[in-house]
């Protein structure tokens, strides 16, 4: 349960089997590739595991499905409200779809103009309040207090956890080898459902993850063991939070072998890196751990590690300025 005062139980590596066989009908296994031209950035055996092919162009989706799906007929009747800067946001709107129920997404003012257009397309109602997500999350608390909607919280709910950590199960069955995972953090369910995969099928993987220096509140919450909130100044939608979330954070504390921040302009890097040397879309969420391994090359060093490409949704605008902000690097000598 979500509803606000009840402590969500953390989910179990069953609870991701049986969503990864709730979801399956869906939602196709998404790629996990593997790219030469990252391997002199990280000094690793370097793989991508692309999230921005699942419909909603983000991880998400896995745990909304796996959601909404089990919903009972109460709440269905009742309808499902959630705040979101897009991606929660389109996972939500693309379920209750699927299953027949009515979905309200509260977004920031200035949010992401492609998925604000991708979750009203999937027929959600979105309504753009605040300046920040967290504005938007407590205007649609209140929302839902009142007018009883189905509260879908972007991080304390078990069934998301559930879904989305089904993005790791399919990136150890077509790699059993791997020895690492990078997960970039917002709210953090993605890290924490790679935790509980990765725990349950190899414990002996390292889960790092990272979140931008201008919005550390998931970072500074693992370091002190305890919640707690932070500055919220990041470019990078997919990791603005301002403050932490409770079961997230719970399950990263018992099972997240490290943590890494890495500053905007180290993740605008990453992400025209991503495109030139892996040749696909990626949003600046989705670089982050690009960002991370080239940070942590020497610790990574001729290991088999796995970056999480969480999402594709970035705008013509945020392409450009991304690639206007940076300089990959020289082109390289080819011959003939």
């Amino acid at each position: 349960m979500s509803d606000r005062g009840v402590r969500p139980r953390t989910p179990s590596f069953v609870d991701v089997l049986e969503a990864r066989r709730r979801i399956r009908p869906y939602l196709d296994p998404t790629p996990l590739r593997h790219y030469p031209g990252l391997m002199d950035l990280t000094g690793s055996e370097t793989w991508v595991k692309h999230e921005s092919f699942l419909p909603t162009g983000a991880f998400k989706v896995r745990g909304g499905i796996n959601l909404v799906a089990q919903l009972d007929e109460q709440e269905r009747r009742r309808g499902v409200i959630a705040a979101s800067t897009g991606n929660h946001g389109q996972s939500i709107a693309y379920a209750a779809r699927l299953f027949g129920v009515h979905a309200i997404v509260c977004a920031p003012l200035r949010a992401n103009r492609v998925k604000v257009a991708a979750m009203e397309e999937l027929g959600a109602q979105v309504i753009l309040h605040g300046a920040s997500y967290d504005e938007a999350r407590e205007h649609c608390e209140e929302l839902a207090e009142r007018e009883g909607y189905r509260y879908v919280h972007s991080g304390n709910e078990p069934l998301l956890i559930a879904g989305v950590a089904t993005s790791t199960v399919e990136a150890f069955e077509a790699r059993p080898d791997l020895d690492v995972v990078v997960v970039p953090v917002g709210g953090g369910s993605g890290a924490a459902g790679a935790c509980i995969a990765a725990g349950a099928l190899n414990p002996a993987v390292e889960v790092i993850g990272v979140q931008s220096a201008q919005a550390p509140a998931a970072h500074r919450s693992w370091t002190a063991g305890r919640l707690t909130i932070a500055e919220n100044a990041t470019f990078v939608e997919g990791l603005a939070t301002g403050t932490a979330f409770e079961l997230p954070q719970r399950i990263l504390r018992e099972m997240l072998a490290d943590f890494v921040l890495v500053d905007d302009a180290e993740i605008r890097r990453a992400a025209a890196l991503m495109l030139e040397r892996t040749r696909t879309l990626v949003e600046p969420a989705g670089a982050a751990p690009l960002a991370a391994a080239i940070k942590l090359r020497d610790r990574l060093q001729g290991r088999r590690v796995a970056l999480v490409n969480s999402g594709g949704n970035v705008t013509p605008e945020q392409l450009l300025e991304i690639l206007s902000a940076t300089s990959p690097g020289p082109p390289r000598a080819t011959a003939g």
